[in-house]
């Protein structure tokens, strides 16, 4: 069994159900400096990480089987789209554990994600009880990234 840290919609236990049925959600964490950003691609705008200092982003922390990463490799189109990276997480604990994490490639472009897609995000922050004003706050910085606004 590995960790793999989850800051998008893979945040949804529902989602993951379907996606990788024998994952298992273990705690909500943080990950220190790193902010929750959003980036473009032909099918849309998703979720992202990215080092910045005095950020912290909330997150969901799966135990997942090599078949589960296999399934989520394809999922975040690993190696191309998505690149995977060891990183510590802070729990509430106050301890730390090392997690694999997904992190979109740095050359893509910013976007805003869709409303649906934004839904499943937050039902996994219900799912992780995390608190929702670190989302609301990278929808805005989004916003005025792209320069659009959404209703």
């Amino acid at each position: 069994m590995k960790l793999y840290v989850a800051y998008g919609s893979n945040l949804d236990k529902e989602q993951m159900k379907y996606r990788c049925p024998s994952a298992r959600p273990v705690q909500s964490g943080y990950l220190d400096n790193w902010q929750l950003i959003y980036r473009g691609s032909k099918t849309g705008a998703y979720a992202s990480i990215r080092y910045k200092k005095g950020c912290r982003v909330p997150v969901g922390l799966w135990e997942i089987t090599k078949h589960d990463e296999r399934f989520l490799d394809r999922y975040e189109g690993y190696p191309i789209f998505y690149q995977k990276k060891n990183i510590f997480v802070h729990l509430g604990d106050g301890s730390r554990v090392k997690a694999m994490v997904y992190i979109m490639r740095s050359d893509a472009s910013p976007g805003t994600p869709s409303k649906q897609y934004l839904r499943t995000i937050l039902r996994g922050y219900a799912d992780f009880g995390l608190d929702e004003s670190y989302l609301i706050r990278s929808i805005l910085q989004s916003q005025q990234e792209t320069g659009k606004e959404r209703e």
